[in-house]
């Protein structure tokens, strides 16, 4: 159900900015145009969005424990094998900061929805205040894989 509603609401999410690449966990690439959100990293592709959680139906909101608000951001990642377009479980770790350094408390959690074959989310939420932007720094391995792969995107919200 996740799957469906954020697969219906790529476009509306396509307006993250994003930046990305395998390799040196050191070395963080430089933002690319907005529309970007994903990074293909060798063997898989990760997907990325962000969205204030009010954008959320109610039901999606409470079947996944989900506060639905103005001032609550969700960041939503997953991670596909490219072999054969198969969601795998990965390790994701992401570090949030708002342009003034402020550390935003973003602790992911794993989804899976049952299906032909089985959907694999990784979500985790914050408080935002309006126009706040915030950058994200995501960590991804995938399962197999031995290196993290590092990815970086901003995203502005506005709650008024």
């Amino acid at each position: 159900m996740l799957r469906r509603m954020l697969l219906i609401s790529l476009p509306v999410l396509a307006l993250v900015a994003a930046c990305g690449g395998a390799g040196d966990a050191a070395v963080v690439p430089k933002a690319e145009p907005a529309g970007a959100s994903s990074v293909d990293i060798g063997n898989h592709v990760v997907h990325f969005s962000a969205q204030s959680t009010d954008q959320l139906p109610p039901a999606i909101a409470r079947e996944y424990n989900i506060v639905r608000s103005k001032n609550r951001a969700m960041l939503n990642v997953s991670v596909i094998r490219k072999s054969d377009d198969v969601p795998v479980t990965a390790v994701v770790t992401v570090k949030t900061v708002n342009m003034t350094g402020q550390l935003k408390n973003v602790t992911m959690r794993k989804i899976e929805e049952p299906g032909d074959v089985v959907a694999i989310y990784y979500i985790g939420d914050t408080t935002v205040a309006n126009r706040e932007m915030l950058l994200f720094d995501i960590s991804v391995t995938p399962e197999g894989e031995d290196a993290p792969s590092q990815m970086r995107f901003r995203r502005q919200f506005y709650s008024d």
